[in-house]
């Protein structure tokens, strides 16, 4: 089997992506940028990444240059095996070392790589768990994973919409957080004073905010009242040391982070330097799949735990699903409830959630998830 072609795509959904001005579920993405594997026997593999889609563009076209270091990845990787993933990472991730190692480069190979596995889940007729080696569980417990709300009411109104879909856990994050410290505290108050004591919640206050390892001390302190599973990326992602210096303060809560982080090199630094309780890789931007088995042995190595960010299509969702499979222990499964029909509409079988808060792990070859091509359509911009 040799690959034929990689094509990359960008949609536009017909709105911006704004905080919600009440109680009213956030939009989501305004672009998405998908990946489309073809193979020479007609197996197609799909990715979506979380990325600036334009430039993701660039990084997948960009021409040869003569010096393998400065390559796009079509370049690099027309005419290769998909089943190769383990060489053709170290190829990408060589290839474009002038412009890479972390950042757009290796959100492409992130991509391309999750887009190989689900390639090799249909040429064998398995699903990616069983490809990685996994099974523990056919289902995962779903957070909502949403924007917080602008006032107290609002988000209690926002908890109760939850609660009916049946969600045993939410997240909030950025939107408002972050601008005032009574109003974080309040919002925070407003959502377990809705949910009551056996909802799980976590708390992503954003780490675009400039904190230091005191603020965010203070600021898990004045939460702990209100009994949240975790707090995430809260600092720079680079800010190893303020992360291990609010570890070393003894507060009670989990301190997660790692979306924006990349590599098993980069989350073994964040894991051993950082002290963290939960590493959050993102698995269309930490070096896709591939990355994923070394970063979970780094995680099992150290005692913590691996939570996959995602927070695009249900195929990055399908994607987290196969991983939280795969993990000896999985927490959460982390659902984009966004209201962006984009994000739904590309999917010809969208995932579901059952009765329980629990949803299923595709159980078709590759990701288990089909491209609405028609819809795609309808959304390309390039």
């Amino acid at each position: 089997m040799k690959i034929t072609d990689i094509e990359p795509m960008v949609l536009e959904s017909p709105t911006l992506y704004t905080n919600p001005h009440g109680s009213e579920e956030a939009t989501g993405v305004r672009h998405c940028f998908l990946l489309k594997v073809t193979t020479d026997e007609g197996i197609v593999g799909w990715s979506d990444v979380e990325t600036a889609p334009y430039v993701g563009v660039a990084a997948v076209k960009a021409p040869e240059s003569g010096i393998e270091a400065f390559e796009g990845l079509k370049i690099l990787m027309l005419g290769e095996d998909p089943f190769e993933v383990e060489r053709l990472w170290d190829k990408s991730y060589r290839g474009s070392i002038y412009y890479g190692r972390r950042g757009v480069a290796v959100q492409v190979l992130s991509g391309f790589d999750i887009a190989c596995h689900d390639i090799i889940g249909k040429a064998v007729g398995r699903p990616v768990y069983k490809i990685l080696g996994g099974g523990y569980r056919d289902k995962v417990r779903a957070y909502a994973s949403t924007l917080f709300r602008p006032t107290p009411d609002d988000m209690k109104r926002a908890c109760a919409f939850y609660l009916e879909r049946g969600f045993t856990a939410i997240k909030f994050g950025w939107g408002v957080f972050g601008r005032d410290r009574k109003l974080d505290i309040a919002l925070v108050r407003a959502a377990r004073e809705a949910v009551g004591p056996d909802i799980d919640l976590m708390v992503d206050p954003g780490w675009r905010v400039n904190r230091s390892a005191y603020d965010a001390i203070e600021l898990l302190r004045r939460l702990e009242p209100y009994d949240i599973f975790w707090l995430e990326d809260f600092l720079h992602p680079e800010c190893y040391e303020g992360y291990a210096a609010v570890k070393a303060a003894g507060v009670r809560t989990r301190i997660a982070a790692g979306e924006q982080e990349a590599t098993a090199w980069g989350f073994h630094d964040l894991i051993r330097r950082g002290g963290i309780d939960v590493a959050q890789p993102d698995i269309s931007r930490c070096g896709g799949l591939s990355q994923i088995r070394k970063i979970v042995w780094e995680a099992e190595r150290a005692g913590i735990d691996v939570c996959p960010h995602a927070w695009l299509t249900d195929l990055l969702t399908a994607a987290s699903l196969h991983v939280n499979a795969f993990l000896p222990r999985s927490l959460f499964l982390e659902y984009n409830v966004s209201s962006s029909p984009m994000l739904r509409d590309i999917i010809a079988n969208p995932l579901r959630m059952d009765a329980g808060g629990m949803i299923p792990v595709p159980q078709g070859p590759g990701l288990g998830i089909e491209i609405d091509e028609k819809a795609v359509a309808r959304y390309r911009v390039t």
